[in-house]
């Protein structure tokens, strides 16, 4: 079984517009090796990759890039939540009504907060953060934050590994899941910063960008219990990072708990 933790889609109706910008942004960016996208960013596409990659069920995340977007994005992931999609909500920091829309959230029954630093400009370790994050962990709403690079803005990293260790520091009781293996791009830092706190790490986005050897030392240094599966998809297939576990060299105890029991004890599914 998997479950995959970090996936995007959008409202039909501007998914195409959506995709259109995202895309330009990461072919113009420089970024190293990136590839077209897999779906054109409908849920319909996004359920049909994970038939064809062999995903159970799947975290769809979205964001809240503008104060104004936050109810009706967290609105419309209520309505396609299902058995197969799990869906995160989303609060902009600048709202001034982001802590009555994380309590709308959870009532909801939205599953936990998305957060970008990049596209909501901020760092991850500003103070006008911790608030937010505070009323997550009372919530009990887990929160998930894009780390490391990113093609937005590739001369600026908005949540490196230590900013996210002081936001651990700071902040103990918040269930904080960190990208792309706890920093895109920035592993070494990982290592040196992160491995063995109480945070979770996703795989999202890693395969081909990180050696073997080093997924699978930070794997294991960090706690196989603190590792999830995830993709990125659309900006990966699923394929990619299944294959990754898969050939990596995990035994297969370790490979049931990241491809799907993390999730579900996170989760309480």
């Amino acid at each position: 079984m998997y479950i995959d933790f970090h996936t995007h889609a959008f409202v039909d109706t501007i998914a195409e517009k959506a995709m259109a910008k995202l895309e330009n942004t990461l072919l113009t960016s420089g970024y190293p090796d990136c590839e077209p996208p897999v779906t054109r960013g409908t849920v319909g596409e996004l359920l049909a990759v994970m038939d064809k990659s062999g995903v159970d069920k799947a975290v769809l995340l979205p964001i809240a890039t503008k104060p104004s977007q936050q109810k009706t994005i967290n609105d419309w992931a209520k309505s396609v939540s299902s058995e197969r999609l799990i869906c995160f909500g989303s609060v902009h920091p600048d709202a001034e009504d982001a802590f009555e829309e994380l309590e709308r959230i959870k009532a909801l029954g939205l599953k936990g907060v998305k957060l970008h630093p990049d596209y909501q400009d901020f760092f991850a370790d500003d103070e006008k953060l911790f608030p937010i994050y505070r009323k997550c962990a009372e919530l009990g709403l887990p929160v998930i934050l894009h780390a490391g690079l990113d093609a937005l803005s590739m001369d600026c990293i908005h949540c490196t590994p230590q900013m996210s260790a002081r936001v651990l520091d700071e902040i103990p009781e918040m269930t904080l899941i960190l990208a792309h293996l706890g920093g895109n791009e920035v592993w070494d830092d990982v290592e040196k910063y992160l491995v063995g706190r109480n945070v979770y790490l996703d795989t999202a986005f890693i395969a081909g960008h990180i050696s073997d050897q080093q997924a699978l030392r930070i794997f294991r240094n960090h706690g196989i219990d603190k590792i999830l599966f995830a993709s990125d998809c659309p900006w990966h297939t699923p394929a990619k990072e299944k294959a990754m576990l898969e050939r990596i060299g995990l035994s297969e105890s370790e490979l049931e708990a990241v491809s799907h029991k993390n999730a579900e004890k996170l989760l309480a599914l």
